[in-house]
């Protein structure tokens, strides 16, 4: 008998684990299974402590942006992604590799025959998984019964597989290196034993790679319907018939400029979760609930999504939104229009509990927040919105329901609505109990979005200018001025295109007059009062980044 090495276990342990994720992959697909990867991710990033994952997220970005890997919102769930598939990887790892130190010693040679405690090993390793699904998978927690089959069952055959591997290696397959008396027919042994274990490593590598390029191929295949649907209905979305509302504006962007109306394809995406939420419209209802001071819970009304479609009158708004975590001239910024019914008309609707002053708003991702009543009440444009870009929100984007609170960033506008509740006292939400600002209160920023070098334009006086241009935004508190700034000379101000409404940023366009070097150039605003945008650098923990955009440019 051989004692395969606790290396070896490590190595089959992970490599076995590949093929593991494949068919949960395969699963997820098919019957919409638990991709436990993915939600062990979600539970981590729920459970570690706020400055932790702050910690981490500045980390990922400052990676991302210093290497350029691509789109911030995207590159970053990409790395989410890879994290989670690694993080499962090393426990299957430590697994193998535990579970090869614990066989070899055990006193009897039937013990290590047997495969009992590799089916043993594997649902101890795959109950927590399974609980992490419970916790933060909705479609796991609403089928309990099958998803512990699944994911239990999946880890179970895994650990046979590994007690498998071990029985072979530690019986039925002999090392490279045999002991021998006779050294010619020892050196012909030995070569046909070492023969023997690499076909048996290549055999079952083979077939391990076998089934993670099928799996991984058959669920990308099967993804592919979801995928046509999305892009078709993000293909319906259009721009009012009539255009934006300021288009006969004459300004002109510098060339180089964002779009004024983000695609929506392009509108940025950060939440709790590695991959979208997918809630299913039909059999979706919102349940409105009062939970008084004894704890006691009332269902006062529940609505379905063609209710609030069809049985208040609808509102559209052109809306910026800025996630809390966008830096200074950071990507995290975008424009489109919204369409829902105003919160003001759905209290209307209920009998609000008297002693009610604050309405906690959950997510299906795990996400809350909480509005004030009274804010409610003062502001019609709280809207409680279903489609986006005239049509239903997209999975990424929050569908069936999100919430747009005027003036604050994303952090308190939760998305996934899956459920409100009347409060008898105010409650911190969820990135405010992670020590994010309590308010989340825009502040005023203002961005270089290009220097136009390639399209200089020349003025009445046949002087050579260089367009600059960019963005200009403070909530719905509106942009009276945007000033530029060159080699830290005066200040002098740009001109302004009208915005498409005032919830959205002001594109802004400063023709500078050519001279050739390096220069550096920065822009501040100022916001409809007067108030100059805070020029103090600040990072985005915990209510949001501050400071002077600036960009060095060769001429």
């Amino acid at each position: 008998m051989n004692r395969p090495s606790i290396l070896t276990g490590a190595l089959w342990g992970g490599l076995l684990s590949v093929p593991l994720m494949a068919l949960f992959f395969i699963g997820q697909q098919i019957a919409r299974f638990p991709f436990v990867p993915f939600d062990m991710f979600d539970w981590l990033a729920r459970a570690l402590p706020g400055p932790v994952i702050t910690f981490g997220i500045d980390t990922m970005v400052d990676v991302i942006t210093t290497f350029q890997l691509g789109r911030l919102d995207e590159a970053a769930k990409t790395a989410e992604q890879f994290m989670a598939l690694g993080i499962t990887f090393i426990i299957g790892v430590i697994a193998g590799g535990l579970f090869f130190f614990i066989m070899n010693r055990l006193p009897g040679e039937r013990q290590r025959r047997d495969s009992l405690p590799g089916v043993i090993m594997g649902a101890i390793v795959g109950l927590p998984f399974l609980l992490f699904s419970l916790a933060v998978n909705l479609e796991a927690a609403g089928q309990p019964l099958v998803s512990a089959v699944w994911v239990l069952g999946l880890y179970m055959l895994w650990g046979l597989t590994v007690s498998w591997l071990y029985s072979a290696l530690a019986f039925r397959v002999q090392p490279a290196a045999a002991e021998s008396a006779a050294a010619g027919e020892a050196g012909t042994a030995a070569s046909v034993q070492t023969l023997n274990r690499r076909q048996f490593m290549i055999q079952v590598g083979g077939a391990t790679a076998t089934v993670t390029v099928v799996g991984v191929g058959l669920g990308a295949l099967l993804s592919q319907g979801d995928e046509a649907t999305t892009t078709a209905r993000a293909d319906g979305a259009a721009l009012p018939p009539d255009g934006l509302p300021n288009a006969n504006d004459p300004l002109v962007p510098a060339p180089g400029t964002r779009p004024e109306y983000t695609p929506l394809e392009d509108h940025y995406r950060i939440d709790i979760r590695t991959t979208p939420l997918e809630i299913a419209e039909e059999g979706y209802t919102l349940p409105i609930a009062h939970t008084n001071a004894e704890g006691d819970t009332e269902i006062l009304a529940e609505l379905t999504l063609d209710q609030i479609r069809n049985d208040f009158e609808s509102m559209d708004a052109f809306i910026t939104m800025s996630c809390i975590s966008n830096r200074i001239g950071g990507p995290l910024i975008s424009t489109t229009r919204w369409t829902g019914v105003s919160m003001q008309d759905i209290l209307d609707s209920i009998d609000v509990p008297p002693t009610a002053t604050h309405l906690r708003i959950n997510g299906g991702d795990g996400f809350d927040e909480t509005v004030a009543l009274e804010d409610i009440a003062n502001d019609r444009r709280i809207m409680l919105t279903h489609a986006w870009d005239g049509i239903p929100l997209l999975p990424k984007h929050g569908f069936p329901l999100r919430i747009h609170i005027p003036d604050l960033y994303g952090m308190k506008q939760p998305k996934w609505i899956t459920a409100m509740r009347f409060l008898d006292q105010d409650e911190d939400g969820y990135w405010v109990r992670r020590g994010w600002d309590k308010v989340a209160r825009v502040k005023a920023t203002s961005v270089i979005d290009t220097v136009a070098v390639d399209m200089m334009v020349i003025d009445a006086d046949e002087n050579q200018r260089i367009p600059v241009g960019g963005i200009a935004w403070a909530g719905d508190r509106g942009i009276s001025r945007v000033e530029v700034r060159v080699n830290d000379g005066e200040w002098q101000e740009a001109q302004l295109r009208a915005p498409i409404s005032d919830r959205t940023w002001t594109i802004w366009r400063y023709d500078w007059p050519f001279e050739e070097g390096m220069h550096t150039f920065e822009v501040r605003c100022f916001e409809a009062d007067g108030t100059e945008q805070i020029a103090a650098v600040a990072s985005p923990r915990p209510d949001g980044a501050s400071g002077i955009h600036s960009t060095r440019v060769n001429l």
